[in-house]
């Protein structure tokens, strides 16, 4: 259980929470959610002791083990291959394991003085990185870094060697693979394409852990979590459902305080006007302190303020095309004349078409995107837009095309034709610019804020086909929900490319499943495109896949055994080489003393037991050594062995 109690948090002069609190139970799924910058991040900061709070204070259970997603880290300070940084999440396994090879290394080379001792420690680590999975880790690394898309011949590669993105997946591997008992999440899916998304979705799924996920993914909040605190104007509150179950209880929380609220303002409105008329009069004076003490002790209802919405983003009815938006036929594309992206690709866009294209990252999507839009020629086959259609394309790119000394307003109003400042201040809020934020320079907002802008600027005069390349990037939950509301009933033609599920499911009517070098049309939702990749897979597949994961699993298997009946027999034979040893010392120190005895003659003694006993000891004490000599050997060569990969 963690308990979060009225704790307080301010940067600078600006406040983040202001005596906020919550408890999390062992086990619990929580989605946390909240608008951009209302202190999510800081919730999690607070948790993992990386900042400190100003008031109140955070209870954690003895020992527990916290594992969160990285979002800076510099690759250059990690000398390691991939598989090697997954694997490493856990340090107290790492650091059991280099203690056990030095060990060994130690015994090997007679570098220890009580190798009995050493043993019993060795047999103890054993156990211990037994119980803690540590014979486990490499497969689990694996399995994680296959399923977050990376490839099994790249595992060697170092981790320094690869792009930002595929760095993440690797750094979320590597939390998955720790299995801490607290695991937080900040934005998990970024860098993630949709498959990833499905594989993470899955296996959270399976977690026994308590999950804290910081997400604008609907999809995943309501698929993993059954409880969701929100972060907003200062506070945190609980709410014990997942996202769908959030949005409709806060409403129904916000009109019931609202009414309590309202009917507490009359019933202290009307015992003050009692006070105030009969303040003055002996024969009222109980009943006036009876009425004083009521408003003192009455709590005042604290009402919840509103979430800042971004309002609804109305787009402009465009010009009307003709039926065929695009006809594409015969497109290929390569960059070096032998090795093909796209090969082969026919398309035809009709008229209100919504197409979304999905796939594994590096399978051509926004490439693809590129020549749709005309920004990018084709290497061969033809590309011919439909009568009267005027495309617009945005990607992250053109955010920093725009003139950085205009304003917020004045790049928008600049590109409106007959557009009043109400609706372009509408379109604006909807993509999170309201108030005075309208007067911002460009050259002065963030990266996200550009991006949104560009969107703003584009959808101001919508052209009649949109071909947008991850147009929720950047965006919160509620400016998601509003954008996708407002393509879904946007009168034109449009394409997109998006790693928000939810936002694929809701706009797009039509889904591109990118394959390499060509690409497949599916005539509905994602749901049905879901439903029919289950279902189309394959039989020859299923035979040359099946076999192979379940191959990769019995060996995983049989390396476990091996590994845990390697372990089973060295713990054998370090006792019997143990048990081996002190017979052979009791038999050399009864001789040593047997032979004093013969060294001084005494008439009360037996010589010839003495003599006996001797003889017994000169046969016992070779087949001790001789025995001591078969088990070290046996230990030897065991400690040689190499386990398979």
């Amino acid at each position: 259980m963690i308990d979060f109690v009225d704790i307080s948090k301010t940067f600078g002069t600006h406040e983040v929470l202001k005596y906020a609190s919550f408890r999390i139970n062992d086990g619990e799924r929580v989605g946390v959610v909240g608008p951009n910058g209302a202190g999510k991040s800081t919730v999690f900061a607070l948790l993992r002791g990386e900042i400190s709070a100003d008031t109140g204070s955070i209870e954690f259970p003895k020992n527990i083990r916290i594992g969160h997603l990285r979002q800076e880290f510099n690759p250059q300070d990690v000398d390691m291959t991939v598989l090697e940084y997954a694997e490493s999440g856990r340090q107290d396994l790492t650091d059991m394991h280099d203690e056990m090879e030095k060990l060994e290394h130690d015994l090997h080379h007679d570098k220890v003085k009580d190798r009995e001792a050493v043993l019993a420690h060795i047999g103890r680590l054993q156990t211990l990185y037994e119980a803690g999975g540590g014979y486990q880790t490499r497969a689990r690394a694996q399995t994680s870094l296959c399923g977050l898309g990376l490839m099994e011949d790249s595992f060697a590669r170092p981790f320094s060697s690869y792009s930002g993105g595929w760095q993440m997946r690797a750094e979320l591997a590597r939390v998955i693979v720790a299995d801490p008992d607290l695991l937080l999440l900040d934005e998990p899916t970024n860098y993630l394409d949709i498959p990833a998304i499905e594989w993470l979705r899955e296996y959270l799924k399976s977690f026994n852990g308590t999950m804290l996920l910081i997400s604008h993914d609907r999809y995943l909040l309501n698929s993993l979590t059954s409880v969701t605190l929100e972060v907003a104007n200062f506070q945190t509150e609980k709410y014990k459902g997942n996202y769908d179950y959030y949005v409709k209880e806060r409403i129904v929380r916000y009109e019931q305080r609202l009414a309590a609220a309202e009917n507490q303002r009359r019933v202290r409105e009307q015992a003050q006007l009692f006070i105030d008329r009969f303040r003055a009069k002996n024969t009222k004076a109980a009943l006036v302190q009876s009425k004083i003490k009521m408003l003192e002790r009455m709590e005042k209802i604290a009402i919840p303020l509103r979430i800042t919405s971004p309002g609804r983003i109305h787009l402009k009815k465009p010009e009307r095309s003709g039926q065929e938006v695009l006809k594409m036929e015969n497109i290929g594309l390569t960059y070096d004349g032998s090795t093909w992206v796209l090969r082969g690709v026919d398309l035809s866009v009709q008229r209100g078409d919504k197409l979304a294209f999905v796939g594994l990252n590096g399978t051509g999507k926004s490439t693809f995107l590129r020549i749709v839009a005309g920004i990018l020629p084709p290497s061969e086959g033809t590309r011919t837009l439909g009568h009267n259609v005027v495309p617009g394309y945005q990607s992250q790119e053109f955010a920093e095309t725009m003139d950085p000394d205009l304003t917020v307003y004045e790049t928008v109003k600049n590109v409106s034709e007959g557009s009043g400042m109400q609706e372009i201040r509408t379109l604006l809020g909807g993509f999170g610019f309201s108030g005075d934020t309208v007067e911002k320079k460009v050259g002065v907002l963030s990266g996200g804020e550009k991006i949104r802008l560009a969107f703003a600027r584009l959808l101001i005069n919508p052209p009649n086909f949109l071909v947008l390349d991850e147009p929720t990037t950047h965006l919160d939950i509620a400016a998601r929900e509003a954008l996708e509301k407002a393509l879904k009933e946007f009168h034109g033609t449009v394409c997109i490319v998006s790693h928000d599920i939810q936002f694929v499911r809701q706009v797009a009517t039509t889904i591109a499943a990118m394959r390499p070098p060509g690409i497949k049309l599916y005539s509905g939702g994602y749901d049905y495109y879901c439903e029919k990749m289950a279902m189309e897979a394959p039989k020859a597949v299923e035979e040359i896949v099946k076999p192979k994961e379940s191959e990769r699993k019995m060996q995983r298997r049989e390396r476990a055994e091996l590994i845990q009946e390697r372990g089973r027999r060295k713990r054998d034979l370090t006792t019997k080489l143990a048990e081996t040893e002190k017979i052979i010392d009791l038999l050399e120190a009864e001789e040593k003393e047997l032979v004093g005895k013969l060294a001084n003659p005494d008439e009360n003694k037996s010589y010839a037991m003495i003599n006996r006993r001797l003889y017994e000891i000169h046969i016992e004490l070779p087949k001790a050594l001789h025995e001591w000599e078969a088990v070290s050997l046996d230990l030897e060569k065991l400690l040689a062995e190499a386990l398979p990969d």
